[in-house]
C-alpha cells in the first residue's frame, strides 16, 4: 500500500456506523447468525479506502452448513468493519476462523511496495495521540485533513504471512502506528479452516510496549492493491473472551 492508502486505511474504520456500546458485551456479531447472500449483520459495514482504489469484494456465503464471510482481492483494498467501544483487557482473547485459497507469491510484509496479505484481522484503538513523535503527528493529521475524521491511536493487524513465524510482530514498513502479528503463515494450512485465538493485549504491548487503550473498532481485510494478485479468503466469527484462569 502506498503511504496516502496507508492513511485512508487508517482513517477507514471509525467512519463505521455507530454501534451500542460494548463494555456488557464485547462481541461483534456473528457473520454465522445471517442467512448467506443477504446483508452483512447489524454494524458492519463495507468501508472504502478511497474513490479511486478498486474495493474487493465481500459476501455471505455457505461454508458447509454454516455462513461465513467470503472475500475476493483482484488487485484491490478495502474493508469489512465494525465499531465498538470497550477495554480489551476485560477480554482480552481474540478467537477466529479463516481460510484462505492461496498465498500471495509476491507478498513481503515487510517491504512497503509489497505488503498485501490474503487474510487480515484488523483492531484499532484509541491512545494519549500527544506523546507521539512529530512524524506521526503528521500523518495523523493529513488523515484527518483527508478523510475529516480522526484516525486510531494504534492498529494491531493480524496477518497470515508467506513465511514468517506465527507469533512474529512486523512492523509496518510505512508507519510505527501499524503493527502486524503474525497469525498463520505459510502453505501448510491453505486451504482448510484454520481456528486462531491470540491474547490480544499481551500482542499489543509486545508490538508497541504499553497497556492498550480503548478498542474502537474491529474489521477484516484482504487485499492485493499493492502486488496487483488475486487473493480469496472466509472469515469465521470473531469473539472476544475473558482469559483462561
Amino acid at each position: 500500500m502506498s503511504k496516502l492508502t496507508l492513511v485512508l486505511l487508517l482513517a477507514a474504520a471509525p467512519a463505521v456506523a455507530q454501534a451500542p456500546s460494548m463494555e456488557s458485551a464485547p462481541l461483534v456479531p456473528p457473520f454465522s447468525t445471517a442467512r448467506a447472500g443477504t446483508t452483512l449483520p447489524s454494524g458492519w459495514m463495507p468501508i472504502k479506502i478511497n474513490e479511486q482504489k478498486k474495493p474487493t469484494v465481500y459476501d455471505l456465503v455457505d461454508d458447509q452448513g454454516t455462513v461465513v464471510l467470503h472475500a475476493v482481492a483482484d488487485g484491490a483494498a478495502s474493508l469489512v468493519g465494525h465499531h465498538v467501544a470497550f477495554d480489551l483487557k476485560a477480554a482480552p482473547v481474540l478467537s477466529w476462523r479463516w481460510k484462505i485459497a492461496r498465498l500471495i507469491p509476491t507478498a513481503d510484509n515487510t517491504v512497503a511496495g509489497k505488503e498485501d496479505s490474503p487474510a487480515r484481522i484488523v483492531l484499532e484503538f484509541d491512545g494519549d495521540k500527544s506523546k507521539l513523535s512529530l512524524a506521526d503527528k503528521s500523518t495523523l493529521a493529513t488523515g484527518k485533513l483527508l478523510s475529516g475524521r480522526e484516525l486510531p491511536y494504534a492498529t494491531l493487524m493480524y496477518i497470515w504471512s508467506n513465511t514468517e513465524p506465527v507469533g512474529k510482530v512486523i512492523r509496518n514498513p510505512r508507519t510505527p502506528r501499524v503493527q502486524m502479528v503474525v497469525a498463520s503463515s505459510g502453505a501448510g494450512g491453505v486451504g482448510t479452516w484454520q481456528t486462531v485465538s491470540r491474547n490480544a493485549v499481551e500482542d499489543f504491548r509486545r508490538a508497541f510496549g504499553e497497556d492498550p487503550g480503548r478498542l474502537t473498532g474491529v474489521a477484516v481485510l484482504t487485499d492485493t492493491d499493492n502486488t496487483g494478485e488475486k487473493a480469496e479468503a472466509w472469515y469465521g466469527d470473531i469473539q472476544f473472551q475473558s482469559a483462561a484462569r
